[in-house]
């Protein structure tokens, strides 16, 4: 018997028995688009965060008020004790460094902006003219946060485009006048449209200057400090630096947190492919479901096929020609589940990235490819047990159909 005998024989023999066949496909191709869509969800997430950091900026080094140990935890906490805060002074004093380019300090809180009869709640970030560079935002109208000597209280802000159109309509805002909180700000740039990043919407924030905002919110402290490096291989040098004259200001307290825009983002890659590689073998556990699904409908097909195995056998077939009927079989069922499966998988995926845009929901080639090579092992490896079975069976005992 040749192999495209083998084939024939065994595609015959699925189509006689099409609910069983369907239901196996059914199973197998389950298997494979939950391996599809949920890789996809997490490499989408992965790649969502990268883009975010990209969008952040570049030879970025963050400093955060507070000590993250090794555990995530800062041990003042357990006790009741606050962190301590960063200052405008602790921000100018980086300046020393020579890895270090420019430095956009930041704070933030939430207002009320009005307009006249218009009024909503916003996000105000206080910074200084470095932030627009440093971000890469861009202006769509207007100036940016005038140059200067950062403990300027300049009552002037910055509108997000979403916030100038609510409060101003067509009307350019340029130069008119806004309420928030209790104080009033001159208008004097209006932000191009930029969408999220990093966790705020851009289009939906005021920037103020940050002594302005520490009025507003009568705070002294800063929320973080971004400082980019004059190149990238002044990086490391940068957050040395920062950490060694935060050191000496803060009293020799290592009492802030000094992270390189890298680590951070390898960390949360890291985190994600963990994600990514868990729900991908949690999806996998269903390939194994549908393996075992198709080792118990083999074996009712091997006691329902008796005779027609006992005829096979008396007209000289070998044993190794019935196991390859059953492997043949096995091999075709997970070969068309593994391609219905990828299809309703991309299909997933398709709608997944129309419900959420944002998300660059994509599978990973390599999951794709272990989904399919996993049908097919999990196929062919539970067929083993029916296919010995039956070319064990005696064929004079078969061809009595017992």
């Amino acid at each position: 018997m040749k192999y495209i005998d083998v084939v024939q024989f065994a595609a015959t023999s699925l189509l006689g028995s099409r609910a069983r066949t369907g239901l196996m496909i059914l199973a197998m191709s389950i298997g494979v688009a939950a391996v599809v869509v949920l890789t996809a969800l997490g490499e989408g997430a992965r790649i969502y965060v990268v883009n975010q950091f990209s969008s952040l900026g570049t030879n970025l080094v963050l400093v955060f008020p507070g000590r993250t140990e090794t555990a995530g935890v800062n041990p003042g906490m357990l006790l009741g004790q606050i962190p301590r805060e960063i200052s405008l002074d602790d921000a100018q004093a980086l300046l020393k460094s020579r890895a270090i380019a420019r430095i956009t300090p930041m704070t933030i809180g939430s207002s009320q902006i009005s307009k006249e009869a218009k009024n909503r709640d916003v996000v105000v970030l206080g910074s200084t003219a470095n932030l627009l560079e440093v971000r890469h935002m861009s202006l769509e109208q207007g100036q940016f946060l005038p140059e200067g000597d950062m403990h300027s209280n300049l009552p002037v802000c910055v509108l997000g485009s979403k916030i100038n159109h609510e409060l101003f309509g067509r009307k350019s805002a340029v130069g008119a006048w806004v309420r928030l909180g209790d104080r009033r700000f001159r208008v004097i740039g209006i932000l191009a449209t930029q969408g999220e990043s990093m966790g705020f919407n851009t289009d939906e924030i005021v920037i103020v200057p940050v002594a302005s905002a520490h009025m507003l919110f009568n705070t002294s402290g800063l929320f973080r400090i971004l400082i980019e490096a004059k190149n990238r291989e002044a990086i490391e040098p940068a957050r040395k630096d920062a950490e060694s004259i935060l050191f000496a200001r803060h009293n020799g307290e290592k009492d802030v947190t000094v992270v390189t825009q890298d680590a951070v983002l390898a960390t949360f890659d890291r985190i994600l492919r963990a994600l990514t590689l868990a729900v991908g073998g949690i999806a996998a556990i269903s390939l194994a479901v549908a393996g075992i699904l198709i080792m118990n409908v083999m074996l009712i097909a091997v006691s329902q096929r008796v005779q027609e195995i006992g005829l096979l056998k008396a007209l000289g077939a070998p044993a190794v020609k019935i196991r390859s009927l059953f492997f043949a079989e096995a091999v075709i069922l997970s070969a068309i589940g593994s391609f219905a499966g990828l299809l309703l998988g991309e299909a997933g995926v398709l709608v997944i990235a129309k419900i959420y845009p944002a998300l660059p929901v994509t599978a990973p080639w390599w999951a794709v490819l272990a989904a399919i090579g996993t049908s097919l092992v999990t196929g062919i490896s539970f067929s083993v047990w029916p296919a010995r079975r039956a070319a064990q069976l005696n064929p004079v005992t078969a061809l009595a159909g017992r």
